[in-house]
């Protein structure tokens, strides 16, 4: 195997479709613990409702031919977005999370090419606002270089660097897929380090 060129956005881009979307599924699984934790504290949405919607791309991922609507689960997914008028820091991580499988069922419905670097940037800037909120620093210099060096974003590179790299190396068969699910899952801990228990 040839060693990949480019940046890290690029890379993402030279994937096959089928690759794109199980990048974008192992982001997800990372960002379905932020959903969960939300809906238990606000008492809305449905984790599970959520859970089922991204288990059926990955059967999509590792069953061919298996015959999923996704126009429905689309339908489906608008009901599992928080409240339009709540605007608080879970709110817009669970937000995230539902934006994430979004861009998954758009790229099934269609050409979505853009939609694998909107779950990238998406999980890093869920991190970089954890950091925001949890450190409190004012000054914007010292803030940049404190979210550059932060462990939690510097975990979220990693782990996005991980998923990359199984995607560019052999085949996607089950196995494969089940790894990066694995992965993606991460033990139960979101990418903000956040988990149900």
């Amino acid at each position: 195997m040839t060693q990949p060129t480019g940046g890290f956005n690029a890379r993402l881009k030279n994937l096959d479709a089928r690759r794109r979307l199980a990048f974008m599924a192992a982001l997800g699984e990372r960002l379905m613990p932020n959903y969960a934790l939300y809906a238990d504290h606000a008492e809305v949405g449905d984790p599970t409702a959520l859970r089922s919607i991204l288990d059926l791309i990955w059967e999509h991922l590792s069953v061919k031919g298996a015959k999923i609507d996704f126009d429905r689960q689309a339908e489906k997914l608008a009901e599992l977005e928080p409240p339009v008028d709540d605007d608080s820091f879970g709110a817009r991580r669970a937000l995230e999370a539902v934006m994430a499988i979004s861009a998954m069922l758009d790229t099934l419905r269609g050409e979505a090419p853009e939609a694998v670097l909107e779950v990238s940037r998406a999980s890093l800037s869920g991190v970089r606002a954890f950091i925001e909120v949890s450190e409190g620093e004012e000054d914007e210099t010292r803030l940049a270089a404190l979210i550059r060096e932060h462990e939690l974003m510097a975990d979220e590179r990693d782990f996005q660097d991980a998923v990359l790299e199984a995607l560019e190396e052999g085949e996607l068969d089950r196995d494969a897929l089940k790894a990066l699910k694995r992965l993606g899952r991460n033990g139960g801990v979101s990418n903000l380090g956040l988990s149900l228990d």
